[in-house]
């Protein structure tokens, strides 16, 4: 790798780190207002956010092409690159669906006597922390930590469904209870959207430091993972 190169991506590590601690920072407002009606204050500000990532996200991209066209790079060098141009895209969706996490609760708050399930809470605290593992794991290339983001999405999937079959229930009960519901529904998918990008994020780390591509075999990798965890 030569010092022309090494210096380039170091400065593309910086622009991409800038722009995660902006979207950390939008999916803890958007999540925070789950507790309380977010207003539009709230949202405009995210929104301004999520224009401040978009452009990123375009120069990012222009830096990324720049260096594949001037320096060919190969190997790991390349995997670097193309593990940036994607994180890039999810980092941009992540903020995305943060805006749209602060609508849907303004939605739900115009309801206030809609019971908003436990699991969302619990979803909002693992799909920010699946984040930043994620990161974590790209910036001081850590496999296992990496890994364990994948494991962890697991348990994000699974508290989806529970609040799907929670929320299905409600609107049985509770027919005057649809509108918010349904907001409920999308609140409870872009949660788990999140999570979805920060599992994204943690296999293109995984191919960028070892050259696996586990993508679609996740049922394999799950078992051999738990089959490794246990003690003898």
């Amino acid at each position: 790798m030569s010092r022309h190169f090494e210096r380039e991506i170091v400065v593309l590590n910086e622009k991409l780190l800038k722009v995660f601690a902006v979207v950390e920072r939008m999916i803890f407002q958007a999540t925070r207002s789950l507790g309380s009606n977010p207003g539009s204050s709230v949202v405009d500000e995210l929104e301004q956010d999520d224009k401040f990532v978009n452009a990123q996200e375009v120069v990012i991209e222009e830096e990324c092409l720049k260096i594949l066209a001037l320096h060919q790079p190969v190997a790991r060098e390349l995997r670097i690159v193309t593990t940036v141009i994607k994180i890039n895209i999810d980092l941009e969706r992540i903020a995305d669906l943060a805006c749209n996490i602060a609508e849907r609760a303004e939605d739900i708050h115009k309801s206030p006597y809609f019971p908003i399930p436990d699991q969302i809470s619990e979803m909002a605290r693992e799909s920010t922390d699946m984040v930043r593992k994620a990161i974590n794991a790209f910036v001081f290339s850590d496999v296992e930590l990496a890994k364990q983001v994948i494991l962890d999405d697991i348990r994000v999937d699974q508290l989806n469904r529970d609040v799907i079959l929670e929320v299905k229930e409600l609107m049985i009960q509770r027919p005057e209870m649809i509108d918010p519901a349904l907001h409920c529904f999308s609140l409870s998918r872009h949660l788990e959207r999140i999570a979805d990008h920060a599992e994204n994020i943690a296999e293109e780390v995984i191919y960028m430091i070892s050259g696996d591509i586990i993508r679609h075999k996740h049922g394999d990798f799950v078992v051999k993972e738990k089959t490794n965890g246990k003690k003898d």
